[in-house]
């Protein structure tokens, strides 16, 4: 009987790069140790790329998941080395060396930035990976930029017919310089309660829900403390209903969940810090008519914002109306093996560890098609 030769598909190079430059540093830590427990090894050799908060990286030895007493769990980073990126030498790949030991090196053929928050979701990460022409999980820079501008992302669906809370977007200077105009003019619109939200960050970062309207200058420069845009928006007496959409140019939309805060509403402590501070409800309750038409949303709103691979879609739904209204797209959402986003897809049936695959399987299929594209002159 003649031998036969068994060809066994090369591993994939995996890099989780995760930590950051941002308010969310510690939850992408704990997004982190789950993506990297769940990585099969026998399809991926998986390395750690710790990023500190004042931006440097780190490619970790030895890689440590330590037990943490707001996230139960996180990945360790370890600060050793003068790690630079060298995008010349490997094509289509992330090469990484040890400055003060060359021979000290790493090469990825494709990220996972579990980076939630500022530089690591907004399109600025996703520039650099971009420029090194290195496959990379999650939406690409526009989407990026745009699901994590919470004002643009509002005109863009609003432009697309799709419903929106009524808000107000003030810069720090235009605050300053006219405070009590400001005031006057988003009170008048948006009416009391009302949220104060940073533009640009996650995670519920510098939110603050204000019920008199002496209270609102104070909520205001807290949170221009995390960024130099700040929302005014109308408070909805709301269920919040999310939904986990997953796919490039023909994307899937989950079953709908439903986030129940324990607080008044579902803020960073009720997100991380209390462990009895909301309950997820999978599937939400809700009509199934209705619900078609909250999926069907979600692929519009992800479609709208030029998203790609993998977002959160996140809705309110007004207990009195019965209306929706989409209140943003989220597209590096938590990835603990509790978090929403891969708990829907559990519940559609893609379990975690099949779900990285999909999502690895999605930007190398995008990356492709990136280099088709013609980059020089006719």
């Amino acid at each position: 009987m003649a031998n036969k030769t068994v060809l066994r598909k090369a591993k994939i190079r995996i890099g989780v790069l995760y930590g950051g430059r941002s308010g969310e540093h510690d939850v992408s830590l704990c997004s982190a140790a789950s993506v990297f427990s769940a990585l099969d090894r026998n399809k991926y050799y998986v390395t750690a790329i710790g990023i500190d908060r004042d931006g440097r990286w780190y490619v970790q030895d030895k890689l440590q998941i330590i037990p943490d007493k707001d996230f139960g769990r996180k990945m360790a980073l370890k600060k050793s080395g003068t790690w630079l990126v060298n995008h010349f030498e490997q094509k289509n790949k992330l090469h990484l060396y040890n400055l003060k030991n060359k021979n000290k090196e790493v090469i990825v053929d494709v990220v996972i930035p579990v980076l939630h928050g500022t530089f690591g979701e907004d399109g600025t990460l996703q520039g650099l990976l971009e420029l090194a022409m290195v496959p990379y999980v999650g939406a690409d820079v526009i989407g990026s930029a745009v699901g994590m501008d919470k004002d643009v992302a509002k005109r863009l669906l609003n432009e697309a017919g799709i419903p929106v809370v009524p808000s107000v977007t003030v810069s720090k200077q235009q605050w300053q310089d006219n405070t009590k105009i400001i005031s006057k003019i988003a009170l008048a619109k948006l009416g009391l309660p009302l949220f104060v939200k940073p533009v640009c960050a996650g995670s519920s970062v510098g939110v603050k829900k204000v019920k008199k309207k002496e209270l609102l200058a104070k909520a205001m420069n807290f949170a221009f403390q995390f960024d130099a845009r700040v929302m005014i928006e109308k408070a909805v007496d709301c269920r919040e209903i999310e939904c986990a959409v997953l796919g490039n140019e023909t994307p899937a939309a989950s079953i709908l969940g439903e986030i129940i805060p324990h607080h008044e509403f579902y803020s960073y402590e009720a997100k991380y810090l209390d462990p009895e501070g909301a309950a997820l409800k999978i599937p939400a309750q809700v009509k199934a008519s209705l619900a078609d038409k909250i999926r069907a949303t979600a692929l519009e709103g992800y479609m709208a914002l030029g998203c790609s691979s993998m977002a959160r879609v996140d809705f309110f739904l007004d207990k009195k109306t019965g209306k929706f209204y989409l209140n943003e797209i989220n597209t590096l959402p938590g990835f603990t093996s509790i978090s929403m986003y891969p708990k829907l897809w559990e519940a559609t049936g893609l379990q975690y560890s099949d779900l990285l695959d999909k999502l690895i399987e999605l930007a190398l299929d995008r990356h492709k098609k990136k280099l088709e594209v013609k980059t020089e002159g006719i």
